[in-house]
C-alpha cells in the first residue's frame, strides 16, 4: 500500500495521541499517502501537494516552500511488512492517518487482520475527512473514527468538502466523534450550521484552534473557549505541537 515516506522508510512512529477525544494516550501512527481533498492550512501537505498539482498553500507565502516530489514523499511498503514494523512497538493503539486513509481500505484491513493475528487486543482509530465512505468490513473492524468535516476555511467549496451521505452514516455511528477546526466566530457559525444540517450531536464535537504552533493555538483557542461552554461542545487542543512543534514523526 501506499504510504507517506519519512526520510528512507515509511511515516510510522510511536508517540502520544495529540488530539481528540484519545489525546494523551500512547500510540502508533501510520500515515498513508494521497488524499482526495486539499486544505489550505493542511499541515501534512506531503501526502497530495505534489508537483503539477493546482493546489494552493498557505506555505506558499514562503519562498523556500516548494511542491513536492511524488518519488520524495511516497512509498510502497508490503502489507507484511507494516505488520512487522507496527507490532514492534510495545503498543496496541494505532491511528491510520493520512492524507486520506479511506483511500486503501482493503489494505487497511490486512493490516488490521495481521496485527489481531498477533493479538486481538489491538485498538484501531482513524482519522478521516468523512467524505468517504466506509465498508461494512472496515467500519467494523476499525474501534474509534475521528472525522474531521473540513469548514469553509479549508480554501475549498462545500461540494468539494461536504458528503452528506457519509456524515449522516458517522453521525449515527456510536463508534465516531467529529473533529472541527477553527479560528473565530465565522467558524463557530458554520460550525453550528454545519452539526444542524447534518445532525451531528453536540456531544460527538470537538473543536480545535487551527495552528501549527503553541502561539497560534493560544491565539485562536481563546476565541473558541466560550462557544464550547455555550454550545456543549468538547474543546480539543493539538498537544503535540505543544510538545514537539510542527515536526513530523512525533
Amino acid at each position: 500500500m501506499l504510504l507517506s515516506r519519512l526520510n528512507d522508510g515509511p511515516e510510522i512512529f510511536f508517540t502520544l495521541q495529540g488530539e481528540g477525544v484519545s489525546a494523551g494516550l500512547p500510540a502508533v501512527f501510520i500515515r498513508a499517502a494521497l488524499c482526495n481533498l486539499h486544505c489550505r492550512w493542511c499541515d501534512t501537505d506531503h501526502t497530495w501537494n505534489f508537483e503539477g498539482t493546482p493546489w494552493k498553500h498557505d506555505k506558499d507565502a514562503d519562498p523556500a516552500y516548494r511542491k513536492h516530489r511524488k518519488a520524495d514523499v511516497t512509498i510502497e511498503v508490503p502489507v507484511a511488512e507494516i505488520v512487522a514494523r507496527l507490532s514492534a512497538f510495545p503498543c496496541r493503539r494505532v491511528i491510520l492517518t493520512g492524507g486520506e486513509p479511506l483511500l486503501q481500505q482493503e489494505a487497511w484491513l490486512e493490516v488490521i487482520s495481521g496485527l489481531r493475528a498477533i493479538d486481538p487486543g489491538y485498538v484501531f482509530e482513524v482519522e478521516t475527512n468523512g467524505t468517504r465512505m466506509p465498508t461494512p468490513e472496515f467500519r467494523a473492524a476499525v474501534n474509534q473514527f475521528n472525522v474531521s468535516p473540513k469548514l469553509a476555511n479549508s480554501g475549498m467549496e462545500a461540494r468539494t468538502r461536504v458528503a452528506p451521505a457519509v456524515l449522516a452514516l458517522f453521525a449515527a455511528e456510536p463508534k465516531a466523534w467529529f473533529k472541527f477546526v477553527a479560528r473565530g466566530p465565522e467558524d463557530v457559525a458554520e460550525i453550528l450550521e454545519f452539526t444542524a444540517e447534518h445532525d451531528i450531536p453536540a456531544g460527538k464535537v470537538l473543536v480545535m484552534p487551527e495552528g501549527r504552533s503553541a502561539a497560534e493555538l493560544d491565539r485562536h483557542g481563546l476565541a473558541l473557549t466560550g462557544p464550547c461552554m455555550e454550545h456543549g461542545w468538547r474543546f480539543c487542543d493539538r498537544l503535540h505541537v505543544r510538545l514537539w512543534g510542527d515536526k513530523r514523526g512525533v
